[in-house]
């Protein structure tokens, strides 16, 4: 019978995303908590200091999927779930295009520059872990992780991101970058 330890686990996590970035070990383990938890999890820091590729990182090390979504202020709620698209092949009959929230792990990049109705696509995704498209609930892939970042509002074109959203959130982290 083979046992399943949780420090070789975390030790080969660590390893394997520190391929692609360094310096961000304590949010791999408050990641993998947030996972293991059934959570979400918020990611603050300025641009270019790798959230991204920390998140891509994470779920290629464990090999979940992945689908990431800019956040922008043009940006729709059925960009993100999806929607009924027409199809005359199929009879004239509608049909779903799922959207990029279909996915173990989401990236929400960016999440505090779309307007709130943008951001509260992500409520029933975080909360019941089912999305609606056209009146029919589709349930999300197990396990299901929605990582948001946002950059600080010291930096300007963002909006606040709403009490809802950041209600379902189980872990902040404020990142400064590399650490020694």
């Amino acid at each position: 019978m083979n046992s399943i330890n949780p420090r070789q686990i975390m030790d080969n996590l660590l390893k394997e995303v520190s391929k692609s970035v360094i310096g961000y070990e304590h949010e791999i383990k408050l990641l993998f908590a947030c996972l293991i938890a059934g959570g979400h999890a918020l990611i603050e820091g300025y641009p270019g200091l790798a959230k991204t590729t920390l998140v891509k990182a994470f779920a290629k090390a464990l090999g979940l999927s992945f689908s990431r979504i800019q956040f922008t202020p043009d940006l729709l709620p059925s960009d993100i779930t999806g929607s009924l698209i027409f199809n005359p092949k199929i009879g004239g009959d509608f049909e779903v295009r799922f959207g990029p929230i279909f996915a173990n792990i989401v990236l929400a990049d960016e999440v505090n520059r779309a307007p709130p109705k943008v951001q509260s696509a992500l409520l029933e995704a975080m909360q019941e872990g089912q999305v609606t498209i056209g009146g029919k609930s589709y349930e999300l892939p197990k396990p299901f992780m929605i990582i948001a970042t946002q950059n600080p509002h010291r930096v300007g074109g963002y909006i606040p991101t709403t009490r809802g959203t950041t209600g379902q959130i189980h872990d902040k982290n404020k990142t400064g970058g590399v650490s020694k």
